[in-house]
């Protein structure tokens, strides 16, 4: 899979008139020497199966086969620890992560342990769980929610993710003090839901929710892409090529999955609302593009 992602991003760095440093065996010098990838669950979960516990413990269900892990694979980077874990905020980038049974499935170190003075790259894909979007999924699911979230006219989701905003600013601070040699890319969020149709049958969720969700997806990306000018960083928009790649598409267009994660490829079985190998795939050519800038 890693050889077939590497081909995959080289072949879109060339359509782009780009490089992209592959992995070779001509003793070429990478193009960076030291990568950290930090983030949550749309960072790290791909699959059901195939948990990489390489870097983080088994609760964080990191996949083999997440977007960082083919950025790394096509920059032949030599030194990549992979940060990433599923339900992180950024209160987890400073402090440990226990997950959900600390006792069975680990706790997983302050992701920012493994930034250090050398690090030349950093990824960041956070703030939907400071902004409560899985909370606010998981409630939309049978009954309707938005009468949960919106009341006497004040959306608490867009006060959480105006909220959010300032943490991801202290983030990248936080990042520039342990790195200040790093290329800091902030990673946005897929076209998941829909802001104008849904599927009750992919879903489980009232049409008029889902769309409602799906505008709130994108109020996030907008915050996180305000951050990332205000911190004078690289914002990485995956949202707009996965347009038409909503849950409510057939297996093999979807790059994000629905309630019932039917989509499944030779990594495995893909998680709930949340992106598949395709999505990943695509967060990896994304990126590699930005990087190719």
């Amino acid at each position: 899979m890693l050889v077939r992602a590497c081909a995959t991003i080289a072949a879109t760095a060339v359509a782009l008139g780009m490089s992209v440093a592959m992995p070779t065996t001509s003793g070429a010098e990478p193009q960076y020497e030291e990568y950290v990838a930090l983030g949550d669950s749309w960072s790290a979960d791909v699959t059901l199966v195939n948990v990489d516990t390489a870097h983080t413990p088994f609760g964080c269900a990191q996949s083999r086969s997440d977007y960082p892990k083919l950025v790394a694979a096509a920059l032949a980077v030599p030194t990549f620890r992979d940060a990433t874990c599923g339900s992180a905020t950024t209160a987890d980038l400073t402090v440990p992560q226990p997950l959900y049974v600390p006792e069975l499935l680990g706790t997983n170190p302050p992701q920012f342990d493994r930034l250090t003075p050398t690090t030349d790259l950093v990824t960041l894909g956070i703030g939907g769980n400071d902004s409560e979007l899985a909370k606010v999924v998981e409630s939309c699911i049978g009954p309707s929610c938005v009468d949960q979230w919106v009341v006497d006219g004040v959306d608490r989701m867009s006060q959480n993710i105006a909220a959010t905003e300032p943490k991801i600013s202290v983030a990248i601070e936080g990042i520039r003090a342990r790195s200040p040699h790093a290329r800091i890319l902030l990673v946005g969020y897929l076209a998941g839901i829909s802001p104008v149709t849904g599927c009750v049958a992919q879903s489980m969720i009232a049409n008029s929710d889902s769309e409602w969700v799906g505008r709130k997806l994108i109020e996030l990306n907008e915050m996180i892409e305000r951050a990332a000018s205000n911190a004078g960083v690289e914002y990485v928009d995956t949202y707009s090529g996965s347009v038409g790649h909503d849950m409510c598409q057939a297996p093999g267009v979807r790059w994000v999955e629905g309630t019932l994660p039917i989509s499944s490829t030779p990594q495995g079985l893909a998680i709930p609302f949340h992106p598949n190998q395709l999505g990943a795939d695509h967060q990896a050519r994304t990126v590699a593009a930005v990087l190719g800038r």
